[in-house]
């Protein structure tokens, strides 16, 4: 398997928290990263700022295209609603690379979250049928972006649920979560599984609600 630490990680809806989040950690690991936005200024500016809170870095902004062109292994961390859109748009230069898809499609009502109904199963699924080409995994949804953004925090305990149904993508992105401190990459099942990982970060907002928390998940007797 070809080592992480010798690929470019891009990041498109890297202005956001999750994936800004996301971002800075793997830029203090040391690892070259492009952030993507539909604004390449609103990026740019994303990839200074994170440059500056990580001490240095290789971080580069860029519109979303030139992310999913510049990039070896691509995350994506769009808002739901502009998913399927964004997705499509970047078919050819996303061809033959490794995609991670961490988007959660929740709606938000006066009892709290709740997942939405996706028509392929789920947004993971969604995105392998407009990519046919790419190798498309699901990973990093229930990340807390707030302890992302704190450097502060040294160690993430986290665990990081991956699916797909390419065993070297999988065990690429396992590899990647593991270069943030405290993460731990666990094989979570095959891409058509991506749904109830998805819809569990509804539980995980509501258990972050009521318990003033930052909460995550660990996977026990592995």
């Amino acid at each position: 398997m070809t080592d992480i630490r010798e690929l470019t990680v891009g990041v498109l809806g890297g202005t956001g928290a999750q994936g800004k989040g996301l971002a800075l950690r793997w830029a203090k690991a040391g690892l070259a990263v492009v952030i993507g936005s539909r604004d390449a200024g609103r990026a740019e500016a994303a990839a200074a700022e994170i440059r500056e809170q990580a001490g240095g870095g290789h971080v580069e902004g860029a519109d979303n295209e030139g992310c999913a062109t510049r990039a070896d292994v691509v995350l994506i961390a769009v808002p739901w609603d502009g998913h399927a859109d964004t997705v499509a748009s970047l078919r050819e230069p996303l061809r033959g690379k490794v995609v991670i898809d961490c988007v959660n499609p929740l709606g938000f009502d006066k009892q709290g979250p709740f997942a939405l109904p996706v028509p392929e199963g789920s947004a993971a699924q969604q995105a392998a049928a407009l990519l046919p080409d790419s190798r498309v995994t699901a990973a990093f949804h229930h990340v807390s972006a707030v302890n992302l953004a704190d450097l502060g925090i040294e160690t993430v305990d986290n665990d990081v649920l991956v699916l797909g149904d390419d065993r070297e993508a999988t065990d690429l992105v396992r590899a990647l979560a593991e270069t943030i401190p405290g993460f731990r990459g666990v094989y979570g099942g095959r891409l058509r599984n991506a749904h109830q990982v998805e819809a569990f970060t509804a539980n995980l907002i509501a258990i972050n609600r009521r318990y003033k928390a930052h909460a995550g998940l660990k996977i026990t007797d592995i």
